[in-house]
């Protein structure tokens, strides 16, 4: 899990590091589209559903956990929220993450939990946290256009 947390680290200091005046967060690029803050608040929830999944992964299998990202993105009105309180949550969110899974049981590491919204489709710990990054990363890029 080193490579997957620190990744994850390095995107953290990355969005933490950059001049943040420069970014429009009200900015919503198309009547369908989240804001700036939207998509922080989006990987709000996402650090949470998946904190859960590894955490329940350490004494639980093949259990089903999801969300309804656009629902959960309106009902938390996120647009409403100070950019410092939504950064502050999403970097501590993060930080537990990593110190879940630098310290992640390795013989769990291949359990499998559900995160499909229809059809089964199980995924390993390892696979979920790797797909975690990898969501994070392409959101943020999203913040940089």
């Amino acid at each position: 899990m080193t490579s997957t947390t620190s990744q994850l680290k390095t995107a953290i200091d990355d969005l933490l590091n950059m001049d943040q005046a420069f970014i429009d967060w009200d900015y919503r690029p198309g009547a369908n589209k989240w804001s700036k803050k939207e998509i922080i608040g989006h990987l709000i929830d996402s650090a949470q559903v998946n904190l859960q999944r590894f955490v329940r992964c350490t004494y639980e299998e093949n259990f089903k956990l999801i969300y309804a990202q656009e629902e959960w993105v309106i009902a938390q009105h996120y647009n409403q929220a100070a950019v410092t309180e939504l950064l502050t949550l999403w970097r501590l969110l993060n930080m537990q993450i990593i110190r879940v899974l630098d310290n992640y049981p390795k013989d769990r590491l291949l359990i499998k939990c559900d995160n499909s919204k229809i059809e089964r489709h199980l995924h390993t710990v390892e696979w979920l946290a790797k797909d975690y990054v990898a969501h994070l990363k392409h959101h943020l890029k999203q913040l940089y256009s």
